[in-house]
This record gives structure tokens, sequence and C-alpha cells, in this order.
């Protein structure tokens, strides 16, 4: 089952938000995220806000474009109200799901409203996700005709026992075909792979690689498995059925990407994620990283403005009902204090290859620098230059990482 939403203060019904995230959001960038709910099958590790044709009570997927449409224009209405200036959207990002279980003309009623309610900024990334098996030649085309610029296909292994331990249902050999057909419709491309499924060897992932990089890219992802509370996949692991995944092999198999990955002419970006260049990094995750402003479309997504974070209601049917009616679909609401939000950025901006600025760090977590550099977990010469930048090794073990960076400077904050 998909996982619950966290808990939080009340949301209005208008959508209304405090004065204060109209303050600098001039300098920040906006985007926008829509959430396409739908799938073929429910993987078994998989625990987003997804629903198959049997699951859906209430609602039809042939009218969530409408649904999708009505609230972007009460995003509109509701940022303006609330004194935020319109800005262009950055971009825009389908996701799921799989967006495009739904017809491409549906998907562009989506981003027409987008784009009738804020404008594109000149180069917007306009980004769907896609299943190997959710598009042909013509689907591309199309949506390259609308406006979108690239493509993300979920490839996950190409090795047959791996998908159906995934649970997966595209054939490998259909990965080329679609990165060709985008290609053709000049569309970017990204691959999205997943490591450390139960019973994948080094020599299964070495074939993964093999093969992603065959179809040249220009952004690949690589993802380390989650075993989700409440999935089948934490089922079957619990039972015995299938083994638990090895953080030992999962370091090996992260290790061998980055090299092989890096001798392609790939550079890292981010922990999971490597481009061909600067352009063909994902913008819109970079937009979440650096802490700028989205609004999230559908059932069960999140959005943030300037400092206040949100989240809809989960089941389809509910979230059409309040879309409907003209009200906020939101479920619940907070507002970051000073300290959650620090701790946020040194969170996200360590991921990055830029990293964190060494002054955004409190007195203790600067203390720990000269540990990290004798660990070989940070970037000396980076360091020197006044940020923290993690190296393979630290990439490994980001979460320890930022624990250092920060567990001294929250006992200070308590203690004072």
């Amino acid at each position: 089952m998909p996982s619950t939403l966290p808990l939080g203060d009340p949301a209005p019904a208008d959508g209304l938000l405090p004065a204060s995230t109209a303050v600098d959001a001039a300098h920040r960038h906006f985007g926008v995220y829509l959430h396409v709910p739908f799938c073929r099958v429910r993987c078994g590790y998989c625990d987003f806000n997804t629903y198959t044709a049997t699951e859906l009570r209430g609602v039809s997927q042939s009218d969530y474009a409408g649904h999708a449409v009505r609230e972007v224009e009460f995003a509109a209405r509701a940022l303006r109200a609330s004194g935020v200036p319109d800005r262009p959207v950055s971009t825009v990002f389908f996701g799921g799901g799989t967006p495009t279980l739904l017809p491409p003309g549906d998907l562009t009623a989506m981003l027409g409203a987008v784009r009738d309610a804020w404008g594109l900024a000149d180069g917007a990334e306009v980004t769907t996700e896609a299943n190997p098996d959710s598009v042909d030649a013509d689907d591309l085309r199309r949506l390259a005709d609308a406006g979108f610029t690239r493509v993300s296909f979920g490839m996950q292994s190409a090795v047959p026992h791996v998908l159906e331990t995934l649970e997966r249902t595209h054939d490998p050999a259909r990965v080329p075909l679609v990165v060709g057909w985008a290609r053709e419709a000049g569309l970017q491309v990204s691959l999205d792979l997943i490591y450390g499924t139960p019973g994948e060897s080094l020599d299964d992932w070495s074939r993964s690689l093999d093969a992603a990089l065959a179809c040249e890219p220009d952004h690949l992802s690589a993802y380390a498995l989650i075993v989700e509370p409440g999935t089948k996949l934490a089922r079957q692991i619990r039972s015995g059925q299938v083994a638990e995944p090895d953080d030992d092999l999962e370091a090996d198999m992260y290790e061998l990407a980055d090299q092989r990955l890096a001798d392609a002419g790939y550079d890292w970006y981010e922990v999971s994620n490597w481009a061909t260049d600067e352009a063909h990094r994902s913008r819109h995750n970079l937009a979440y990283w650096l802490g700028h402003d989205w609004w999230g479309i559908g059932p069960g997504a999140h959005s943030h403005v300037g400092g206040v974070r949100w989240w809809n209601v989960k089941q389809p049917a509910a979230y059409a009902q309040r879309v409907l009616a003209g009200e906020s679909p939101a479920a619940g609401r907070e507002t970051l204090d000073a300290e959650t939000r620090h701790v946020e950025r040194v969170l996200l901006l360590s991921r990055i290859r830029e990293g964190v600025r060494t002054a955004e760090l409190g007195d203790a977590g600067r203390r720990e620098v000269p540990a990290l550099i004798a660990d070989g977990l940070i970037d000396g010469r980076a360091a020197l230059r006044g940020s923290i930048v993690l190296t393979l090794r630290g990439r490994l073990l980001a979460d320890a990482v930022v624990r250092r960076l920060l567990a001294e400077d929250a006992a200070e904050r308590t203690a004072s």
C-alpha cells in the first residue's frame, strides 16, 4: 500500500499562504510537479501513491486530467491572493505512477493549463516519466510537439530475473527502441536504474550498466533499492521468501556505476544522478535540492513555497471531490522553522556536486571539517575553497557525514 501522509497543521480550504511566503519569491525559481497516480500493475517494492484500475473507487482515470487542470487554476488564484508574485514556470515534471498511461492529449491539456496559469520561462524544462512499454513513437512525437523537452524512462534493469523480482513488466529489449524514438522526436533522455535487488549479482548490475550506456542517454539515475515498510517486498523478506539487500554489495554496485559512468563521460552532480554535461542535469530535481518553490498537483502530491510545505489528500476520489468544489485538496501543512530549514539545507546541498558552503555550518559543524577530510569523506581542496563536497566514499556514507555536520550544532542550540 502507498505510504501514509505526514502529520501537520490543518490546511485552509482557500489555499491561502502566510504573507512570509511572498518575501523574496521573485528570486526563487518556480516549478510545477504533476502527479499521475496510475499504474498497470503495482510493483512489489513501490510505496508511491499509485493505483491500478482495480484499485480505483468512485473516480475514473479518464477524468483525471480535468481534475488536475482544476487544481492548476486553483493554485494560480491562491498564490496571487496570498501576495506571491507571478513567476514563469522554470520546470514542469510529470511523475507517478506512470504518466504515459494517460493519452498524450491529456498530458498536453495539463501542460497547457500550467502554461495558461503562469507561462513557461524561456528554455523551460518539461519532463515526463514513462515506462518503456507505455509509449510508442507517435506518443513521443505528440508530446514533443506539445512542448515536452525530456523523458525519463524507468529501465530499472536489463536482466530479466531482476525485473521479475521487481515485478516490472517491460521487455528489456524495448529500452533501446523507446530511447531511439525519443531522440527522433527531439527529446532529451534519462534512464532510471535500481541496484541491490534481492538475487542481483554484481555481474547482473554490470550488464544493466552496459545496456544503459549503450543507449547513450543524456542523463542517468541509479538508486539503491529501499525496502519500504508495508510493501509486498518487505513482507517477502520478512517471511524469508527473498533475501534482504546486502549493504556491502550495494556499495560495490555504486562504486562500479560511478567508475563506469565516469569512464563513459558522465559526471555525478547528485549522489544518485549523473549527466553528460551541466545542460543535461535534471533542473527540476535540482530545484528541490536547492530549496526553490514548487506546487505539486494531484493526489498525495507535496508542495513547497517560501518555507511552507503541504501535501494533498491521497485518495483520487477525495481529491476530485475537493478540486471540483473549488477547495484546496491539501490534507495538512507545516511552516518550517529556522532550525528545520537549516538542517534540510545542509542535508540537501551536501548531496550535490557544488556542496554546501562551510559558512552555512555552525561552529561545531565547521570543527568537524578537518576530521571529515582525514577520514576521506569530503574533498580537502574544496574545503579550502569554502565548500563541503563529498568524495566517493563520502557519497556512500552521506547520511553519516550530514549527522556529523549537524549533530554538535543541534546539541549546542539545545544547550543554549
